[in-house]
């Protein structure tokens, strides 16, 4: 390494075998090994050194060189070592080819499991769906043999032939009516019906009305019941004017009987015929 001196030209009174000037140590390998090595910050750390620019270009230009030389021998040392390596790679393109196939298969099974899948929760909504349906249609079984029970009841509590009673032994109550009010209204006159007992064969047929309304009116079984449910109206519109006009037994309906009967009318939606009957 070269070494600078300080002074002229002047060298009388110098020793020239004495040499006390701070001569640099050479640059530690270990400043280059930083993950974040900067080439400007390293120079930048170097401005207390001692030492020329030309010096410092030596410095580095033989530290590279030993850098080569060390990458070099370390070749030819491990020569076998990276012959052994390139023929242990030879063949990789069929491993990765193997890979590839059981990727393929293994895609290929997912996306039948996700077929598979797919298929039976269709099949579930679509059973689901048929469930669904048929317990409405049930619903609806039921719901139309309500209404042709109810009917003949009231056609049978009206003295009504029945047009589709298939059952005439049918007891069944529709509005918790006891046995001792049906009882104590038998008492009384034939000729006459109570008002009370009216009241609650309207309220039947206004119930029935309302499940015939419930179900649609559209559908074919009760379109067949219009005829039924229209004797059932005339007769009750029949026991009503016989109140609301006084006939039969006029001493027997007070003027309570008559808006009873009155009120009757417009539970039914029939107020304009009651009008009319008043008018007669």
């Amino acid at each position: 390494m070269n070494r600078f001196y300080f002074g002229g030209s002047d060298s009388s009174g110098s020793d020239p075998d004495e040499d006390n000037l701070p001569y640099p140590k050479p640059l530690a390998r270990s400043a280059f090994l930083t993950r974040d090595f900067d080439p400007t910050a390293f120079l930048s750390s170097l401005h207390n050194r001692h030492q020329t620019l030309e010096d410092l270009r030596t410095e580095l230009r033989t530290r590279s060189q030993e850098l080569n030389k060390e990458l070099l021998d370390l070749v030819n040392n491990n020569y076998q070592d990276f012959l052994s390596l390139g023929g242990s790679l030879k063949g990789g393109e069929e491993k990765i080819e193997e890979i590839t196939v059981g990727l393929l298969g293994f895609r290929r099974d997912v996306e039948g499991l996700k077929k598979k899948i797919e298929d039976r929760r269709k099949e579930v909504e679509k059973l689901v769906d048929e469930r669904r349906k048929i317990r409405k249609e049930v619903q609806l079984g039921r719901s139309l043999l309500e209404i042709d029970q109810r009917l003949e009841e009231l056609e049978e509590k009206l003295m009504l032939v029945s047009m589709g009673a298939n059952s005439p032994d049918n007891k069944d109550e529709p509005f918790n009516i006891s046995d001792t009010e049906e009882e104590s209204d038998g008492e009384e006159d034939a000729s006459v019906l109570s008002v009370s007992r009216l009241q609650r064969r309207v309220q039947q047929y206004i119930y029935i009305k309302r499940l015939m309304e419930k179900v649609g009116a559209e559908h074919p079984f009760l379109i067949k019941q219009e005829e039924r449910l229209s004797r059932l109206r005339q007769t009750l519109m029949l026991d009503l004017s016989n109140i609301l006009t006084r006939k039969g037994s006029p001493d027997h309906y007070g003027k309570e009987d008559v808006l009873k009967a009155a009120a009757l009318y417009r539970d039914m939606g029939e107020s304009d015929e009651a009008l009319r009957v008043l008018r007669k």
